[in-house]
């Protein structure tokens, strides 16, 4: 990779550049995601690349959920893979949770690499390998799923995800968290809980909730997820970028 120096008023934006095209070098990543990483960092450019106050709630609420629920499952993509590999590991540990591959543009070689990475990163099970069931309403290689895994889940995790995969575990009676960081995808907006944030940031940020949170009763827990309203969440989001915007433009004035 890139030596990048930390001094560099956009290191976290670079560096996430860096990690997605080692990714399609290595074989983790498709093509096509590094298109959807550019398109992301836009929107992360938006926000003013940090965790805003909508981000912060919705991702406490995830983290209350999770930790509610009786088989939670974690999906990874080659994007995921390529960006945020160990700490997906770690928050699989937090919630004592599975990993899941799950590939737009699967190949059994991609599969196996990212399963590879996975476990090289500390994870101590990985499914996606042998699935041996679909998720229901989707015809193409997105539906493949494992029983155990995200065919079973009552809550699942989808990291930078499709919508219409995101719509289809929803009507399966899924509660899904998606972290997305377009406020206006189809993903974010069917969603139980969106965390509009950088996966960066995001999923350190959910462990370390999900480490706070598991200190207390399952009434507390049900009390922040009940509050929690993923409309109002998107429509704050949508607001902070435009604050952001308009700040921005202000200075540039001044």
């Amino acid at each position: 990779m890139t030596d990048i120096p930390k001094s560099h008023p956009r290191y976290a934006s670079l560096v996430a550049r860096e990690r997605v095209a080692a990714g399609v070098k290595n074989g983790f990543t498709s093509s096509q995601g590094l298109i959807a990483q550019g398109r992301g960092e836009c929107f992360d450019y938006l926000l003013g690349e940090k965790t805003t106050e909508s981000a912060a709630e919705a991702t406490r609420a995830a983290a209350a959920l999770l930790l509610l629920a009786e088989h939670p499952a974690l999906s990874v993509n080659g994007n995921v893979a390529s960006l945020v590999p160990e700490e997906m590991v770690a928050l699989a540990d937090a919630l004592g949770a599975l990993l899941e591959v799950n590939l737009f543009h699967r190949s059994e070689e991609r599969v196996k690499k990212i399963a590879d990475l996975l476990r090289a990163s500390g994870a101590k099970k990985v499914l996606g390998e042998n699935p041996d069931a679909a998720v229901l309403g989707l015809e193409h290689a997105r539906a493949l799923a494992t029983r155990g895994g995200i065919y079973d889940a009552d809550v699942v995790l989808i990291p930078l995800e499709d919508g219409d995969r995101c719509e289809a575990l929803v009507a399966m009676g899924k509660k899904v968290i998606a972290i997305d960081l377009n406020p206006l995808s189809r993903t974010a907006r069917k969603a139980g809980i969106s965390i509009v944030d950088n996966i960066l940031r995001a999923v350190p940020n959910l462990t370390a909730q999900v480490k706070e949170l598991s200190l207390l009763p399952r009434a507390d827990l049900e009390k922040i997820v009940l509050k929690y309203d993923n409309e109002r969440t998107l429509r704050q989001a949508v607001e902070e970028i435009q604050s952001h915007l308009i700040l921005q433009f202000e200075k540039n004035l001044r």
